[in-house]
């Protein structure tokens, strides 16, 4: 029999909210590593280190037992006193945290030797305030001044920066102690006394202060901060959302569990500094880097969770709508129309020195926002919405035209303006991401393929639009340009010699005949043709490009191509979700089932089968097992959402709420014999879905439990 290998992260993290904390496994933050306390793009504690008698604890194991929860288990090194040597691991030192605001934290130590100890037990800490980006690239510049003070009155210590106008503060308080803490040197000492079974605690509350702005920790432990029984807020929160989502059963014990984890996840993305309504909210993109409003995260989580909670597509229709651009800006990439790529509240954006307040650099949110405007008005039936971003919709559609197009030819192109925009601004972001079949770099402008296929979709869905609203003439004219997109497309992009749609136009409008997962996302927009589907299918499920654990970024062939890189040979399970969607569009279902699998299949590898954002393009074979990004954001919206959209594509679900129909067209593989989603929610209607696979056949089953809608 084979071991079953997990795959866990190499650190542990915690969020709720904007704040998250982010440690090595043994709970201690390493300041050269991307690890400290944040929120609002600034690193509150950089520097947190625990000793008995000035050595260091061992771990024995921690883990994060819910996304806002972390505890480790430690025991001493054989320490030499004054009263003689305390034997190595006859101390437990446990260490729980919880995040609300700020970070609790309980620390606990037990003596298990029959004697009694003294030693001294210190906590180092130190703050550099530093920029979130500035971490992430481990190049900090110093600016302003910090001063640290400790208040022998409250035993607390105060750490303030100040730069100009801009200025934050961390308060550790400690409370609840049984012996009297002192400071010197960084490090808050105790002398800890304990006879043989005795234990010590104290709490640590982590107060982060930004200018008039105080974010505390709630005033709960941690054992019943985790107890479902104690009903704590922050569980209060979690239970609330898991109830009301789309639930799913089914005797595939990896597919619930994996489903149960992503819905999790999208708990533990909610920003609630964005919250709009009880039921109109944002996801952070990622955790840790992106925690924050990204256009195109959110827009495409939004698509991705229609089938288990309207909310997120409310708020991100509702948010981007308020930030949408007006007016042209070269620093920060800003044509009117424009939905913004991503908003930074660190003091590098306070100071201008980066474009983030909010930087417009993509190419492909301001489309999105018009595609999840139709999808989330598909399901909620909610002729309001229209007639709510009618005007947002009409500057999208204006984008499209005036500044999307940036040469006249009728295709979306993209080159960036500003000193420190982005080089490439489709979902494949990086700067090494865009490629000829040689492995050499494009040259902006660049017309991706997805592009087109995504206006072409826009155009078609927002006729659907404009239809409902009476406004006829419109709707027959955005019909008319998208059935000349598609012939130009056919044209330009279809390479009849390697048998698939070019990744790109280059600036001199050449093919980019490389063979990458773009044209999967071509098949979802239905800019492909019937005739050449077949093609692009085969082409992806290829050995260069399907490895049994998904469909790579990048072909193996390329010589660019690395398993272990952000986009040249990665795979990324949101990548294959959309692809999924689109090979069902065509009647590829058997494809649909093996790309579905695969994702499945690797998710179960990882931690508490939480997907991350992006892992290797390493073959599936006996002895292997995936690996995740070294910098993969876990947890992250869209992997997680790409669980929804893989089985929505093999349930075959469309929601037609305006027509008060939701459509239904499952083909379940043998791995996945059957599966019951309940509270599904289409408009003002919940349904039960019930699917079984028998006989070489899948059957269904539907029940209406509230509304009156009409499942076929």
């Amino acid at each position: 029999m084979n071991m079953r290998v997990t795959v866990g992260p190499p650190s542990l993290t915690i969020n709720h909210g904007s704040t998250f904390m982010v440690t090595d496994l043994d709970g201690q933050i390493n300041q050269d590593k991307f690890l400290g306390i944040f929120t609002d793009d600034t690193r509150f504690l950089s520097y947190y280190a625990l000793y008995a008698d000035a050595l260091p604890w061992i771990r024995l194991r921690s883990t994060t037992p819910r996304y806002y929860a972390a505890q480790v288990y430690l025991i001493n090194p054989e320490l030499t006193t004054e009263d003689g040597v305390i034997p190595k691991g006859t101390l437990s030192l446990t260490v729980g945290r919880t995040v609300e605001g700020g970070i609790h934290e309980d620390i606990d130590i037990t003596n298990y030797s029959t004697k009694q100890v003294n030693f001294s037990f210190e906590i180092a800490l130190r703050s550099d305030f530093a920029d979130i980006s500035e971490v992430q690239q481990g190049k900090i510049i110093r600016r302003g001044c910090i001063e640290t003070r400790w208040d022998k009155q409250r035993n607390e210590l105060h750490t303030t920066y100040q730069n100009k106008d801009f200025s934050r503060s961390i308060i550790y308080q400690l409370r609840n102690y049984t012996s009297q803490p002192h400071y010197a040197n960084g490090r808050v000492t105790f002398e800890i006394v304990l006879e043989p079974g005795a234990s010590w605690h104290t709490c640590g509350n982590f107060i982060l202060v930004l200018d008039k702005l105080t974010r505390e920790p709630a005033n709960i432990c941690y054992d019943s901060a985790v107890n479902t029984e104690v009903n704590s807020k922050l569980e209060h929160l979690n239970q609330k959302w898991v109830e009301s989502v789309t639930e799913l059963t089914t005797v595939n014990e990896e597919v619930y569990r994996v489903y149960k984890q992503a819905v999790r996840d999208l708990a533990a993305l909610r920003l609630y500094d964005y919250d709009l309504g009880d039921d109109i909210w944002l996801p952070a993109a990622g955790v840790p880097k992106f925690v924050t409003i990204f256009g195109r995260d959110s827009l495409i989580a939004s698509l991705q969770t229609t089938t288990v909670h309207p909310g997120f597509a409310r708020g991100a229709l509702k948010k981007l709508s308020q930030l949408q651009a007006t007016t042209w800006d070269d620093w920060r990439d800003s044509e009117p129309g424009k939905i913004l790529h991503e908003i930074r509240n660190g003091e590098l954006a306070h100071f201008q020195k980066v474009p983030h307040t909010p930087y417009y650099g993509t190419a492909d949110a301001t489309v999105l926002y018009l595609i999840v405007l139709h999808e989330t008005w598909k399901w909620l039936g909610d002729n309001s919405l229209l007639n709510s971003y009618r005007d947002t919709a009409l500057r999208c559609l204006e984008w499209i035209d005036n500044y999307g197009d940036l040469d006249g030819d009728g295709f979306q192109e993209y080159k960036t303006r500003s000193s420190h925009g982005i080089e490439n601004q489709g979902w494949k972001d990086s700067g090494d991401a865009i490629v000829y079949p040689d492995g050499s770099k494009v040259s902006a402008p660049k017309a991706l393929c997805e592009l087109q296929g995504y206006v072409y979709d826009a155009w078609i869905r927002m006729a659907e639009v404009f239809d409902a609203l009476g406004e006829n003439n419109s709707a027959s004219e955005l019909r008319n340009k998208a059935s000349q997109l598609q012939a130009r497309f056919e044209k330009d992009f279809w390479c009849d010699d390697i048998g698939y749609y070019a990744f790109a136009l280059d600036k001199d409008k050449q093919p980019v005949k490389t063979i990458a997962s773009n044209p999967g996302h071509c098949l979802w927009s239905g800019i492909v043709s019937k005739e050449r589907a077949s093609r692009v299918v085969e082409r992806l499920m290829a050995k260069d490009m399907f490895t049994g654990w998904g469909i790579r970024t990048l072909s193996a062939e390329n010589p660019a191509f690395n398993p272990f890189s952000y986009h040249l040979g990665s795979i990324w399970p949101h990548d294959n979700g959309i692809i999924a969607l689109g090979l069902k569009k065509y009647g590829f279902t058997e494809e649909v089932a093996r790309v579905a699998r695969s994702v499945f299949e690797a998710a179960s590898y990882f931690a508490s089968y939480r997907i991350p954002e992006v892992y290797a393009g390493i073959e599936e074979k006996p002895g292997a097992f995936p690996v995740p990004y070294i910098e993969a954001n876990v947890p992250q919206a869209w992997a997680a959402g790409s669980i929804f959209q893989l089985l929505q594509a093999i349930l075959g679900l469309s929601a037609d709420a305006p027509n008060n129909t939701l459509y239904v067209n499952p083909c379940l593989p043998d791995w996945l014999p059957e599966i019951t989603l309940r509270r599904l929610e289409i408009g003002n209607s919940k349904v039960d879905l019930k699917c079984w696979h028998r006989d070489g056949q899948t059957h269904w089953d539907a029940s209406v439990t509230s509304g009156d809608i009409e499942v076929r």
